[in-house]
């Protein structure tokens, strides 16, 4: 069973606010920074403000910024690398409205590494036919930016709650979003669990890569934003497309947890992909060879392995030399001497591992969910812009752009939307609320967590098929109804629950292979039968999952 409310305590305490942000990354940030003019605003954030995914992001930030590029060239690669899922209308605006918003980044105090004539230096990562990527610190752009968004963030006003957990939705009685009611730790703030009520709520809680046991992903990302969308009501899309990062660094068999990330901007640099034999087996898989998009790069690393009986492959970046590494890649130059390997004088073995959701909360083109009242952008979103699989250095971007999207939407939307109701809180659901059945639902213990993610792992990873996602069903829905008391670890663990039970359902329906889903027992682009969407929604305690073709649509 999938619990349509957390079991927690009644709220203790009530915060109002205008506008509620949840989440400390990139959208997250700049939504909250751009809704100061909508009243008061509240950031809540599960850690600390910079312990996202946004500080591990490597590559850039991709944009049409140079002389010889277009917002049309930027759109017609990530069309192309979203495998005709793509909402043609997001992408133009994410494309159009990117460089200036990049810009505006620079304006916050954001710096990013310059070229030799003092413009921007840019690179280019994996489906990208321009160097468009901005980058910071060579390899540390998502750091650089997440500082510059932190120190506006001091001065600006809005309010700022860390250790963090959102549990649910309240809304009030039209059902439109009426704030959260989330559980806080740490010393300074209002402890236990309490309730923000506003009059909007912004989901910005990133990715669900901890569903997997391998993954670039920090701890935190743990679902927990589509969770309670499903939990609320809303629509989820395209969850089935799970972008793995086709260069991981392997740190043996059995490996779990956040695995060192070396970035496409390696490749895009000049390094190649080679098996142990020394054979540079993408070319003539792709025209781009090692830059093709990611899941034609992800496949080619894995069928190589498969062919060859090999743990991993190898990047080889030698030629390099040791100043290329010391100053264009030092993050990640760092990473792998502290286990062991040195890129200047051996090739770094890597692995596919989860990486990134193209799949999220179903959003409009200003961040609207299904849900009046809640918004969503960054990765827990599903605006429409990557489609089955994710342009490189694409996230950044979205995240920035479709932030600003929601705090315009908003000027309209509050004027014309009646304050929400400050009456406490309730100490148990409404009555109907609760799961289909009326039995109440229990939570996972700890050990579960480990469970879920070997099932994700062994039956819906990079590659499935029937059987595995079957298997992996029936060992979720084996998994519910469990009698943990109450607390961050089992409402995370019910939160992976949920989005991992969310996942294969999306999968099993899926009989195609399509960008970052790869189905050995339908190898094949089925344009005529799948060209479409899979929105799934929360039913009492079932999911349900439904196609919505395109036909007619462009993508």
């Amino acid at each position: 069973m999938i619990p349509s409310v957390l079991p927690a305590p009644a709220p203790g305490w009530t915060v109002e606010a205008d506008v509620v942000v949840i989440g400390s990354g990139i959208a997250g940030l700049v939504a909250a920074l751009r809704c100061r003019p909508h009243g008061r605003v509240l950031l809540v954030t599960k850690a600390l403000l910079d312990a996202g995914s946004t500080r591990w992001a490597q590559g850039g930030i991709a944009a049409a910024l140079a002389p010889d590029d277009t917002p049309e060239e930027h759109l017609a690669d990530t069309l192309v690398a979203g495998v005709g899922l793509c909402d043609e209308d997001a992408v133009r605006a994410l494309v159009t409205e990117g460089p200036d918003a990049v810009r505006g980044l620079i304006e916050l105090g954001a710096t990013f590494d310059s070229a030799e004539d003092g413009g921007i230096a840019l690179t280019r990562e994996g489906g990208h036919h321009r160097r468009r990527i901005a980058h910071a610190g060579g390899d540390a752009t998502g750091a650089e930016i997440s500082r510059a968004l932190r120190a506006e963030l001091k001065d600006s006003g809005v309010e700022v709650i860390e250790h963090a957990l959102v549990l649910d939705l309240l809304k009030d009685a039209a059902g439109r979003a009426a704030g959260i009611t989330l559980h806080v730790m740490g010393e300074g703030q209002p402890g236990g669990v309490g309730a923000v009520r506003a009059r909007a709520v912004v989901l910005a809680t990133g990715g669900l890569g901890q569903v997997f046991s391998a993954t670039t992903n920090p701890e935190v990302s743990t679902g927990d934003g589509v969770a309670l969308a499903l939990r609320a009501g809303a629509e989820v899309t395209d969850l089935e497309f799970v972008q793995f990062h086709p260069t991981v660094l392997w740190l043996g068999d059995g490996a779990t947890g956040q695995q060192p990330l070396i970035s496409e901007a390696v490749r895009g640099e000049g390094a190649h992909l080679v098996d142990h034999a020394g054979e540079r087996f993408m070319v003539g898989r792709h025209e781009l060879a090692e830059l093709a998009p990611r899941d034609v790069v992800t496949r080619g690393i894995t069928n190589r392995m498969r062919e060859t009986g090999a743990s991993c492959m190898l990047l080889d970046g030698r030629h390099f030399g040791a100043a290329m590494w010391e100053n264009r890649f030092p993050t990640i130059l760092a990473a792998c001497r502290h286990h062991g390997i040195d890129p200047v004088t051996e090739p770094i073995p890597v692995v596919p591992a989860a990486h990134y959701a193209s799949g999220g909360v179903r959003t409009d083109l200003h961040g609207r969910t299904s849900v009046p009242g809640l918004y969503a952008c960054g990765e827990v979103a599903c605006t429409g812009v990557h489609g089955a699989n994710r342009l490189a250095s694409n996230s950044l971007l979205e995240g920035l752009v479709f932030a600003t999207r929601i705090a315009a939407a908003l000027h309209e939307d509050l004027s014309r939307t009646l304050p929400a109701t400050h009456e406490p809180p309730p100490a148990n659901p409404p009555e109907g609320d609760g799961p289909a059945s009326g039995m109440p639902v229990g939570l996972l213990g700890a050990g579960a967590r480990g469970e879920i993610q070997r099932i994700m792992s062994s039956c819906a990873g990079v590659l499935r098929g029937a059987d595995g996602l079957e298997r992996a069903a029936r060992r979720l829905a084996g998994l519910g109804g469990g009698d943990a008391e109450p607390g961050v670890e089992a409402w995370e663990v019910a939160n992976l629950h949920t989005v991992a039970s969310a996942i294969v359902a999306a999968a099993r329906r899926r009989q195609e292979t399509r960008g970052s889903h790869w189905r050995e027992d339908f190898p094949e682009r089925a344009d005529g039968a799948w060209r479409g969407h899979l929105v799934t929604r929360l039913a009492g305690d079932v999911l349900v999952t439904t196609y919505e073709p395109l036909e007619g649509k462009r993508s």
